[in-house]
Parts: C-alpha cells; sequence; structure tokens
C-alpha cells in the first residue's frame, strides 16, 4: 500500500510479483527462497545505464547540484550473486533474505566519491537544510552472514562503480591538469 500511495510503481512490481510468487510456491509444494537486494552497485555487465547507477553518476557529472535529504541502501552486485548461489546450494536456505550491506544518508554517499575522485564536480550541499538529517534505519542481513556471504563495503562498492563507469566510457575520466608554471634552462 505504501508503494501505491507514493506511486512507486518500481517498487509496487517487485512486491506484488514476490507476494505472487510466495503464493504460487505454497500452492504447488515448492520450497522457496527469496534475495531482495537493496540499491545495486559495482561493475557494471550491461552496455547501458540502469536507475541503480544513475543514483551515483549523477553526482559525478555536475547533473546534481546538491544532494537530497535522504536514505539508501547499498549492495555490491557481486554479493548479490553470491547470496544467489548461497541460498541455492545450501539446503538449510530458507525464507526471505534481505541482502544489503549498509545505509548511508546521501551526504555521506557524496563525501566518499569525493574523497575517491575530487577531480569532479560532486556537490557538497543538501537539497533541504532546514530539516534535521535523515537517520539511518536499522535492518538485518545476518541471515545471508549466517551462510558464510562476507558483504563488500560500500566505499567498494562505490569505488568499482565510478572505475567502471570510467572503463566503459559513461564517465570521461579529468585529465590531470599540467603545471603552468615552466622552468628555463
Amino acid at each position: 500500500e505504501f508503494c501505491k500511495n507514493t506511486k512507486n510503481w518500481y517498487c509496487y512490481g517487485k512486491a506484488v510479483a514476490e507476494q505472487a510468487a510466495w503464493e504460487e510456491a505454497k500452492a504447488k509444494g515448492v520450497d522457496l527462497v527469496v534475495v531482495n537486494p537493496v540499491l545495486v552497485l559495482g561493475p557494471l555487465l550491461q552496455p547501458t545505464i540502469n536507475a541503480s547507477i544513475i543514483h551515483v553518476l549523477k553526482y559525478l557529472t555536475g547533473s546534481a547540484k546538491t544532494y537530497a535529504n535522504s536514505l539508501q541502501a547499498y549492495v555490491h552486485v557481486r554479493d548479490v550473486a553470491l547470496a544467489h548461489i548461497l541460498v541455492y546450494e545450501i539446503p538449510s536456505a530458507s525464507g526471505r533474505y534481505l541482502c544489503a550491506e549498509s545505509v548511508l544518508h546521501r551526504g555521506d554517499v557524496v563525501e566518499i566519491l569525493a574523497k575517491f575522485f575530487p577531480e569532479y564536480p560532486i556537490p557538497t550541499k543538501c537539497s533541504d537544510e532546514v530539516k534535521p538529517r535523515v537517520k539511518p534505519y536499522k535492518f538485518s542481513n545476518q541471515k545471508l552472514q549466517d551462510l558464510g556471504l562476507e558483504f563488500t563495503p560500500v566505499k567498494q562498492c562505490l569505488y568499482d562503480t565510478v572505475k567502471s563507469l570510467q572503463e566503459k566510457g559513461h564517465l570521461a575520466v579529468p585529465k590531470p591538469q599540467e603545471d603552468s608554471i615552466k622552468i628555463q634552462s
């Protein structure tokens, strides 16, 4: 209902699809196990940009002049792949698995990006400086950790995403500025 009320049709579609899968699995007696990843970052496999990657790219290109006073949970694409392998191969796996490494405020995201990639026009101001900074929500990824998944730190996710954007030609690599002072011999 929340997704319908906020017109978040992407998330609504995912929630409805999962509900349908659980109903069908129950009706057919299928042992269903679900991995629910949050915003997935890391190297791109596809040649195009997806919505998750735009989330980071907009802070590097200058198209976003500010960052939102909001939160997002992140996970590395390789962790999502490994989570699927683990729940498939480990017979005791059951139910739902939240695949998330951590929750960050957008201010933390731009701060991390600026430390790794200071050559890009990363925003430094929040679009909503009047309201208090939104507090991170809590979640548990313990079920996947119990299966042996060691999550990649979100800083590495962000770094790998930017490097992949550069390698695939979606993000220009700024040339280092030459020193304008020439010493004559």
